[in-house]
C-alpha cells in the first residue's frame, strides 16, 4: 500500500483576508487582563489587543 499523501489547501485560501474577529467571547480573566477568543477563526487574545484592532480600522477607513 502507498501512503495518500494529505490534500493540498484549497489555493484561495492564500488570498483570504484576515479574519476582522467580528464575534468574540471573553474566555478568561484575571487581575489585570482579559482574554477574549474570536468566534470566527478561533484566535485568542488580550481584549485591549481586540480594542487597538478596532482602532486601527476605523482610522484607516477614515484616511482612504
Amino acid at each position: 500500500m502507498t501512503p495518500k499523501l494529505p490534500a493540498a489547501p484549497p489555493q484561495n485560501v492564500s488570498i483570504k483576508q484576515p479574519c476582522k474577529h467580528p464575534r468574540v467571547q471573553l474566555v478568561s480573566r484575571d487581575e489585570d487582563a482579559e482574554f477574549v477568543e474570536c468566534k470566527e477563526c478561533g484566535e485568542i487574545f488580550e481584549s485591549s489587543e481586540f480594542k487597538d484592532m478596532n482602532i486601527e480600522d476605523r482610522t484607516q477607513e477614515n484616511e482612504a
